[in-house]
């Protein structure tokens, strides 16, 4: 791993780290929050927030394994494993919902009135402006550095944001209308938002899973390198990628003319090596050369960067 990426890690890592204590102090708040209130959708939302501790200590601990060096074991790293931390969280978010359901469908029944609603509603308002904050650095760094463990856990805590401003104002109207059915149906309304937050978590971490291919912008940049960098090739054909976290793996055939030497090729190799890690960070290549007259026909970027 070069510099530059271990110390994109690195930062990764200390975010991971920080989620633990933060997301347990939020879970304090909003489940302080229940207990002065005794709200079913308030407790729908503490219920959310225990899901985020859990999800903060798989993070931490899978973003450590990840990146920890290639092996014999492992030859092309461990990147894969926030994949499944992602899953897992996607997974915890969609057991939180149904918890959260079963809860507010016995208070259907029977609802109660909010004892002490401005305070509860008060405390509950601080977690989440402290969750709005932290899940906006864990999607920008998530995004930055390319770490699917660390988006998830932000868009999953972005989720419960925007659910605790809906517990928030709906609750202000039962205060204020007096219907006390509005908790409830409230806590229902949380929980089918976060079935579909667990859901988009887990549907895109699967695509990973499945060596997903890079995104069409990385894919252009990529053979806008090989257009500008293949100087003294005859084109390119069979490209192929896929993401695994941070990491990409990119492999392509590249057609040089019969009569050029081993080192002119592998100078041109090494040229285009460079121009692709410098739009794709972290990259890891394989180019295959081929004479003229024998590569086999296919997907192919010649050097005027037309794809045939």
């Amino acid at each position: 791993m070069n510099t530059a990426l271990a110390e994109d890690r690195s930062i990764v890592s200390r975010l991971a780290f920080w989620g633990i204590p933060i997301s347990i102090g939020v879970m304090g708040l909003k489940m302080l929050a229940w207990w002065v209130t005794g709200s079913v959708a308030l407790l729908s939302d503490g219920l959310e927030s225990f899901v985020n501790v859990t999800a903060a200590f798989i993070a931490y601990f899978v973003i450590r394994y990840a990146e920890r060096p290639a092996d014999h074991d492992h030859q092309f790293g461990h990147h894969k494993a926030e994949y499944i931390s992602a899953v897992v969280e996607g997974v915890l978010i969609v057991v939180a919902a149904i918890l959260i359901i079963q809860e507010a469908w016995g208070a259907l029944a029977s609802p109660a009135v909010m004892e002490a609603p401005a305070l509860g509603l008060a405390i509950n308002a601080v977690a989440g402006v402290i969750n709005a904050v932290w899940a906006t650095i864990l999607i920008r760094t998530g995004t930055k550095f390319r770490s699917p463990a660390l988006k998830a856990d932000g868009h999953h805590i972005m989720s419960d944001v925007v659910t605790s401003a809906g517990v928030f104002v709906g609750l202000i109207l039962a205060v204020v209308t007096g219907y006390a059915i509005l908790d409830p149906l409230l806590a229902i309304f949380v929980a089918i938002n976060i079935l579909w937050q667990g859901y988009k978590v887990i549907s895109h971490s699967l695509g990973g899973l499945m060596d997903k291919a890079l995104e069409p912008d990385e894919e252009a940049a990529v053979r806008a390198a090989i257009t500008t960098h293949s100087t003294g090739a005859l084109d390119v054909h069979d490209l192929k990628s896929r993401r695994a976290g941070a990491a990409a793996f990119i492999d392509f055939h590249l057609v040089v003319p019969a009569s050029m030497s081993v080192g002119e090729a592998h100078g041109i190799c090494d040229r285009l090596e460079d121009a692709i890690k410098e739009v794709i960070p972290g990259a890891t290549l394989a180019i295959h050369v081929e004479p003229e007259g024998e590569h086999a026909h296919g997907q192919k970027v010649d050097v005027e960067g037309s794809v045939k």
